[in-house]
């Protein structure tokens, strides 16, 4: 399947199940969530299950998070890089790749506001609407449509772009598509990680950041449900959260610059697990040590919950700002000094192995845990000491990675 084929084959149905559950399964889940099956099933099962029960009471949630989710890492990530990597050329993409990134950002800010817009809509809704749902039409509405221009605008560049002569280089688009390109499994992934010191940190940069993101975030989302028990306002929220992330990424990418000019590589690659270390660490103690803050909250106006829902804002806020303005460039500056096999070897097994470990790990350990002591708030402080575990090996990794990097840096200098 040609690559234009697959942005389609990928994109559509995305956008049909949007569409669906907005209109179409969000007004029927009373009908369509099997509530009378799941309390029955409870009955004959240990407390440890009300997590998978859960999700499978309420299945059509869970697949709409898992398509939400699915969106940003195939579409937003997968599809545009591969489509960008296709047309454009180095010399290009050193000029335009960065205004990429502030262009993704910038639509981070005002989706945020959209959010809060119509999250605040209800205010005007006559007594009997479903204000949650009138919202979602209009947030489904809004992804579908900007869904339309993204495939439309593809549509035109494939049509118009891919095949003049003055914007692509048609001998090199057809040597791309008759190059072989490298397929690696499982096992052989695997293999080549442990047989590669270099790939091995690079990988556990990438699972770390996975595991540590994926075990802060679940519990700081619980936290900010029980403080915005209200879908519209944890939405209004969402949206000055995600515009607050926008604002802050588009600023550290100014700084991200600078930081590895002044600094170098090996400074830029803890700035990302410093910012999860200290800001997580704090979100937790909050949770964990709630009795102990109340004085602290009261003289602040404020009480433990909200104030360890501000905190794991700001956790997710600096954290993510600094993987998109430092942790991305420096996993890929550190493929530069490979040779080409070890480079093409290492991403695959890196995306392999490597992403998909560092994003459900950390849901696997949640839910051990959860299986163990019987709830996610019983497990926190269980979470704390395994993200200072993973903290400790991220740290490790980048010391040995800066090492290897510059090393290899050097060599390439010196036979140039």
């Amino acid at each position: 399947m040609e690559q234009k084929d697959v942005f389609y084959a990928c994109t559509v149905p995305f956008l049909i199940f949007f569409l669906a559950f907005a209109f179409v399964i969000f007004p029927n889940v009373g009908a369509l969530h099997p509530h009378a099956f799941v309390d029955k099933i409870a009955l004959a099962l240990p407390e440890g299950f009300g997590a998978p029960l859960a999700i499978v009471r309420n299945w059509s949630f869970a697949v709409f998070y898992v398509m939400a989710e699915m969106w940003g890492s195939v579409v937003a990530s997968l599809l545009f890089w591969s489509f960008a990597n296709e047309v454009t050329t180095v010399d290009e993409a050193k000029k335009y790749y960065p205004l990429f990134g502030l262009g993704a950002n910038v639509a981070l800010i005002f989706s945020g506001q959209y959010v809060r817009f119509v999250s605040k809509m209800r205010a005007g809704l006559p007594p009997g609407v479903d204000p949650w749902g009138v919202s979602l039409k209009y947030l489904m509405g809004a992804v579908v449509a900007s869904g339309g221009c993204l495939i439309s605008i593809f549509s035109y560049m494939q049509r118009k772009v891919m095949t003049d002569p003055e914007c692509v280089d048609q001998e090199k688009q057809a040597a791309k598509k008759k190059k072989k390109r490298v397929k690696m499994g499982l096992r052989e992934s695997a293999k080549f990680l442990m047989s590669s010191p270099y790939i091995k940190d690079l990988a556990m940069l990438v699972i770390s950041y996975g595991m540590c993101i994926n075990l802060v975030e679940v519990s700081w989302k619980s936290k900010l449900k029980a403080a915005y028990p209200d879908p519209n306002a944890y939405s209004a929220f969402m949206g000055n959260f995600s515009s607050a992330t926008g604002s802050v990424t588009l600023i550290m990418m100014l700084l991200g610059r600078k930081i590895f000019q002044k600094y170098g590589w090996r400074k830029a690659a803890l700035v990302t697990p410093s910012m999860i270390g200290i800001t997580g660490l704090a979100f937790y103690a909050l949770t964990i040590f709630a009795p102990f803050f109340e004085p602290i909250a009261a003289s602040l106006g404020t009480t433990p919950l909200m104030l360890a829902v501000l905190v794991g804002a700001a956790q997710n806020i600096l954290s993510k700002s600094s993987k998109y303005s430092l942790f991305d460039p420096c996993k890929e500056m550190a493929y530069i000094p490979l040779d080409q096999d070890s480079k093409t070897k290492g991403k695959a097994a890196v995306d392999v192995v490597g992403n998909p470990l560092g994003k459900s790990g950390g849901a696997m350990i949640q839910q051990i845990l959860i299986f163990g002591v019987g709830s996610l708030a019983a497990a926190t402080p269980w979470l704390a000491g395994i993200l200072g575990v993973l903290l400790f090996f991220w740290y490790k990794s980048v010391n040995s990675l800066a090492g290897q990097f510059e090393d290899a840096m050097a060599a390439n200098d010196a036979t140039a």
